[in-house]
Order: C-alpha cells, then structure tokens, then sequence
C-alpha cells in the first residue's frame, strides 16, 4: 500500500524530475499542510464564535484526540509492524500492531464524533449558525487524511 505513489507520472515534460527521491519529501509537505489546514479552520471558528452558546469548547476534543492519533499511527513504522525492523522492546511486533490499530481507533472515532458534532449539535437542531460544526468535521477530516498521507505516502526505502 505504501507504494501507490510509484506510478504517478508528471505529463510529458522535459524537466526531467526523479519523483521517486522526492516522494518523502512531497508526503511529509502534503500531509503538513493538511494538518495545518485542519487546525487553521478550527482556529477561525473559534474566533468567530467565541461564546460558549455558538461554539461549545469541549468540541475542541476531537481535533486533540485526532492530533493524538496521527501521532500515534506515524510513531510506528511499517517494518515494525511487519515484523522486519523490530523484535525487542514492549511486546516487540505485537505491541507495535496493537499501538497502531489503538491509533487508527482514536483516528477513526475522532472523525466519527466530529459527523455527530456537526449533525446532532448543528444541523438537526435547526441552527442558524451550523459553520462552527461544519468547521470541527473538516478539521478531523484534514488531520485524518494528513496522516494517512504521512503514514502511506512515505517509504522506508530511502531511510536505510
């Protein structure tokens, strides 16, 4: 999976460009900006509706547990989980495989709860103000796709 970025092919120009060095380097720059895309939206919504009746703070949670997650899903590589690299430490390829599906939960559960903010909190109420919502389900997306980008677009070819 973490080689569907092999194939890509940049036109037919003359530049002449490896993509494949640089393909750490274009996943790690992706995956920043849509991290930092996430946090961004969620920052303007909390400025533009700073009161606890527009804009409940605890909704804040799932942008800290899905960072939490993407920390978690890259803290491990992919040869850690396959057994190649890692035999030592807590519970060795097992411990790592567990750390990773407990990320991939957090990720996942953090975008699930972000669909329940904007729909149960904005849109069925019948608000007139549903951005705040929308604004915490597109900061879990972006974190969540930024760090399947980093996660998957990377490889551990180029680090040996």
């Amino acid at each position: 999976m973490s080689g569907f970025l092999d194939g890509i092919r940049c036109g037919d120009c003359e530049c002449n460009v490896d993509w494949g060095e640089r393909r750490n380097t274009i996943a790690s720059i992706a995956a920043g900006v849509l991290f930092f895309t996430g946090w961004w939206i969620i920052i303007d919504a909390a400025v533009k509706y700073p009161t606890e009746a527009e804009f409940h703070h605890a909704y804040h949670t799932c942008g800290v547990i899905a960072t939490l997650a993407f920390l978690m899903i890259n803290a491990v590589s992919n040869g850690q989980v396959r057994g190649d690299s890692y035999s030592e430490g807590c519970m060795g390829q097992t411990g790592a495989r567990v750390w990773l599906f407990i990320g991939f939960m957090l990720a996942f559960g953090s975008l699930i709860a972000s669909m329940w903010i904007l729909f149960g909190g904005f849109v069925v109420p019948g608000n007139k103000i549903v951005y705040p919502g929308i604004a915490v389900f597109f900061q879990n997306a972006f974190i969540f796709f930024g760090g399947l980008v980093f996660k998957f677009g990377r490889t551990e070819d180029l680090w040996q």
